[in-house]
């Protein structure tokens, strides 16, 4: 296979292009260095085109394995032909080399193997050979033999059926018959393993959609129904077509032959092919369903990572609970613990003295926010935290935070080796307040599975799902910058090109140096080379001797940026004063300067943004999280009202917005704009302020149902 030519029409991109991207991943490269650092290359390809380019060319290499696997296994065996030479030249995935492989791939002991060990495969190719005028009775006499227990002709025939069936089975033209008109015409249907029972399955309690059409949550669901043992999950295939499809093909003769190839088809279909085909499309929906709500859950994940953090901030964290209490946290605007504590708003006797505590920790540490966890007995800390605040006098504003994966994170191995003095519950308070401060930071910190904006992530195959959330963090890891000085090894260890060994060995030569002064000085770090230097070097951030080690300018560019500043009269001092501001504008051709200072215009084009903005967070630009000063509980929510929320989780079939109650509501894909959108993504992100109107309240059920277009109306 030209496995270039396959990217390059999967991707709408120039062969040029797919070569230097597969020459470069093929170096040693990381993805988000190839699309900073590369563009000259790649033709300035974003990273998750390169990344999914990576993943195509991973399978396209393992299809070519596969493809001359099994040609030297079919030409071992001696079976090898012309025309399946060809099939095989021209397989175009894993599915099409297994069928043809499927008729010389050693079988257990089927009933069509026996009927070979006696001798009938002669007779099941006559009968499929349907030549006019033989007697097939007659000629099954010849096959009678005691000594291979063929006792009569009926015997005989019906081994060779069990061949003819197999042989029927093993072809990959009719294997594509039934695929195709199950594909096409089939039903996926489910009934009730107990009718009477109350489930969330209830709607699927007598359910069928075409399997051409069914949406992935459904399927997602259906699985999981089906794993607890409430449902009963089949396809329905449209067998009266298949079988005169299959009959169409393989009959040529009406006369003993054709009937008896009627007969085989049938039992061939039924019982061999029917069964396969059902688990394979099972399979295909599964896999489809899994990669589209992890292409979700990635878009999901990487716009909660990137929300905007609150910067020079003293913040106060409430992590809400009943018996054991409510912790608190206090970190000043480094992310450094001042204080801690637990108070217990939740009972009356002890309100009081919380009051006092929560108040006296306020003041002595001057704190200017606080932040709610949305977990267990948040409404009730919610309402107590308000009725301080406002006894205070304070202008204090507060913002809820979502818990997900805090626990996780406070009781783990890293949050131990971050905090060994504080225990389990502490940690969980501390990490709501700096997940405040930076959420990027701090969520790093956890298994991006447990950070709570997916859609069942728990059914998914793990190994897939690791690498796909992965890189989404890396991606948003090294798009952002990492300053060298202060950040975690977590965070250092989605850096390109630093391993977790890595990051521990730079966080251990910080520890025993002091601060990094340079990026050069990186090379001085245990493990880490010339290689590793080049890919890491561009997105980690050193406020020190070298102005141009605070911008995402690439040491091998600092050069270029040097002559440039040069030939506008400027020097490194401007970078930290500001100064650069307008250079964009002294340049009337870029492309005449890019070739006197012999560097590529996409190159010069990001030097001169990151000269113009040091140390630019494109956070910035994502919208701010809101922040209350009073709370609203769901009796206070009225149909009609028009709030204003931000997106917490965006799913197949709506998106989930927290409008300042306890619970979020409902915006149905029907309700988010006025135009037709397959999927909710194609109009909102995770962490987006909306305005919504309240068109349903059920008090009772604890569910508010939202409208996004009727605001916009």
């Amino acid at each position: 296979m030209d496995i270039v030519k396959a990217l390059t029409e999967q991707f709408g991109i120039t062969a040029t292009q797919a070569q230097n991207v597969i020459s470069l991943l093929d170096e040693g490269n990381t993805i988000p260095f190839i699309a900073r650092y590369r563009k000259e290359m790649t033709g300035a390809l974003d990273d998750q085109i390169i990344r999914e380019l990576s993943e195509r060319l991973d399978y396209l290499r393992g299809l070519d394995e596969k493809r001359e696997s099994v040609r030297n296994l079919i030409t071992e065996q001696g079976n090898m032909t012309e025309e399946i030479a060809k099939a095989l030249d021209v397989a175009s995935t894993l599915k099409e080399i297994d069928d043809i492989y499927r008729p010389f791939r050693p079988k257990r002991r089927t009933k069509a193997t026996i009927a070979q060990e006696k001798g009938l495969d002669p007779l099941a190719k006559l009968i499929f050979e349907q030549e006019k005028g033989v007697d097939v009775y007659l000629e099954a006499e010849k096959y009678v033999n005691a000594e291979k227990e063929v006792f009569s002709a009926e015997e005989a025939i019906s081994g060779a059926k069990d061949i003819i069936s197999e042989m029927i089975s093993d072809n990959a033209d009719c294997r594509n018959i039934v695929r195709e008109l199950t594909n096409k015409s089939g039903l996926i249907v489910s009934v009730a393993s107990d009718p009477e029972e109350k489930t969330v399955y209830e709607m699927y309690y007598d359910y069928s959609e075409k399997v051409a059409s069914v949406a992935s949550h459904r399927v997602l669901a259906l699985n999981r129904g089906e794993k607890e043992e409430k449902l009963k999950v089949k396809i329905e295939a449209p067998a009266e077509d298949i079988i005169n499809a299959l009959e169409l093909k393989l009959v040529r003769d009406e006369g003993q032959c054709g009937n008896i190839v009627k007969e085989c088809v049938f039992d061939s279909y039924k019982r061999l092919i029917e069964p396969s085909v059902e688990r394979e499309i099972r399979s295909e929906l599964t896999e489809k369903a899994q990669e589209g709500a992890i292409k979700v859950f990635g878009e999901n994940l990487k716009q909660l990572l990137l929300q905007p953090p609150i910067k020079e901030r003293v913040v106060i964290a409430l992590d809400p609970g009943y018996r054991n209490g409510c912790k608190l946290a206090v970190v000043d605007a480094t992310g450094k613990v001042l204080d801690t504590g637990v108070i217990y708003p939740t009972i009356p006797s002890r309100v009081e003295a919380s009051e006092k505590t929560l108040k006296n920790m306020i003041v002595k540490n001057k704190v200017n926010l606080m932040c709610i966890g949305n977990g267990t007995a948040s409404r009730e800390t919610e309402k107590f935290a308000v009725n301080v605040i406002k006894d205070m006098g304070s202008n204090l504003q507060y913002i809820m935070v979502n818990e997900a994966g805090a626990s996780v994170y406070s009781a783990s191995k890293l949050g131990a080796e971050e905090f060994p003095q504080y225990d389990v519950a502490v940690r969980s308070a501390i990490s709501l307040a700096r997940r405040v401060q930076d959420p990027l930071a701090e969520l790093v910190k956890i298994e991006p599975k447990a950070i709570g904006v997916g859609q069942y992530q728990h059914d998914m195959n793990k190994k897939r799902l690791e690498e796909a959330l992965g890189g989404v963090v890396e991606s948003c890891v090294n798009s952002v910058g990492v300053d060298l000085n202060t950040a975690s090894p977590s965070l250092l260890s989605y850096v390109s090109g630093i391993t977790p060994t890595i990051s521990k060995n730079i966080l251990a030569y910080r520890e025993e140096n002091g601060r990094f002064k340079s990026r050069k000085e990186l090379l001085k770090v245990a493990k880490l080379g010339p290689k590793a230097f080049e890919q890491c070097a561009g997105f980690l951030r050193v406020d020190g001797s070298v102005a141009l080690d605070m911008t995402a300018v690439h040491p091998e560019s600092y050069d270029v940026a040097q002559k440039l500043m040069e030939k506008f009269g400027y020097g490194e001092d401007d970078i930290k004063k500001g100064s650069l501001k307008g250079i964009h504008k002294k340049i009337a051709d870029i492309e005449k300067v890019a070739k006197e200072l012999e560097v590529g215009v996409p190159t010069l084009k990001d030097i001169i943004g990151e000269l113009e903005k040091p140390g630019r967070d494109p956070r910035d630009d994502m919208p701010k999280p809101i922040l209350k000063s009073d709370v609203l509980s769901i009796e206070d929510i009225k149909e009609g009202m028009i709030l204003k929320g931000t997106v917490r989780n965006v799913i197949d079939f709506g998106v989930f917005v927290d409008i300042g109650v306890h619970q979020d509501g409902l915006v149905h894909i029907s309700q988010i704009c006025n135009r037709y959108i397959k999927h909710p993504l194609e109009a909102v992100s995770v962490g987006d302020i909306v305005d919504v109107k309240v068109i349903g309240v059920d008090v009772a059920k604890n569910r508010i149902s939202l409208s996004m277009k009727e605001v916009n109306a």
